[in-house]
């Protein structure tokens, strides 16, 4: 389990995010980020129970400012990755954890542009499968609706005017549901992550499906 002090760590963290501050209170760190990679790493054995995964990163608290207006060093949570088995199984998994902005996320962040007109081909033809998962009481429970990036209008050469255009235009395809500190500091946390990815297997299989065949249906492998 996480406990209160990972929260209490980066709330001060994000009060206090200087070089200065930071290495004054690197021990905390670094117990904080031993606890959260000992959970991460018990939900990645456990995922491994029910999917197949190609790889788990946890990501670091340094921030890469090179390229970004904003200069604060570190990042205020802490993160991990999962990985899909490749390349038949598509999509990844992401664990994030904050004060009071915690989530469980999934999907496809940045699908190649292959990948991605492949969606769109696939949506033009026929969507229904995708509108029947999404529509599911389930999904809807855990995830509200697919979010992620999109464009104002028509990708080029597709009809702006197609039925299924919101889905289309899509640059992203994103799932996620939010956890408050009490629901992460909550015994059962870990079951309700797994469960979460559960509940993004049906959405999984159907991009994996779409992106090992071709629009005939006839296997890429």
């Amino acid at each position: 389990m996480l406990t209160k002090s990972t929260f209490e760590f980066l709330d001060l963290l994000t009060k206090n995010n200087n070089r200065d501050w930071f290495t004054e209170n690197k021990k905390s760190f670094e117990t904080e980020n031993n606890l959260a990679k000992a959970f991460f790493t018990e939900v990645f054995t456990d995922l491994e129970k029910i999917d197949s995964l190609e790889k788990m990163q946890v990501f670091r608290i340094y921030r890469d400012v090179r390229f970004s207006k904003d200069k604060l060093p570190y990042k205020n949570h802490f993160s991990v990755g999962f990985s899909r088995t490749k390349p038949m199984l598509r999509g990844g998994m992401y664990l994030h954890i904050e004060n009071e902005a915690s989530f469980v996320g999934g999907g496809f962040w940045a699908p190649n542009n292959e990948d991605l007109l492949r969606f769109r081909k696939e949506l033009e033809l026929d969507a229904s499968d995708l509108r029947k998962i999404i529509a599911d009481a389930t999904f809807k429970k855990m995830f509200g609706t697919l979010e992620g990036e999109e464009l104002k209008t028509a990708p080029k050469n597709f009809d702006k005017t197609h039925p299924d255009i919101d889905l289309i235009r899509k640059k992203q395809f994103l799932l996620t549901r939010k956890f408050t500190n009490k629901d992460v500091l909550s015994p059962n946390f870990k079951e309700e992550v797994l469960a979460t990815f559960a509940a993004m297997r049906p959405f999984f299989n159907y991009m994996s499906d779409v992106l090992t065949t071709d629009l005939n249906g006839e296997s890429l492998y």
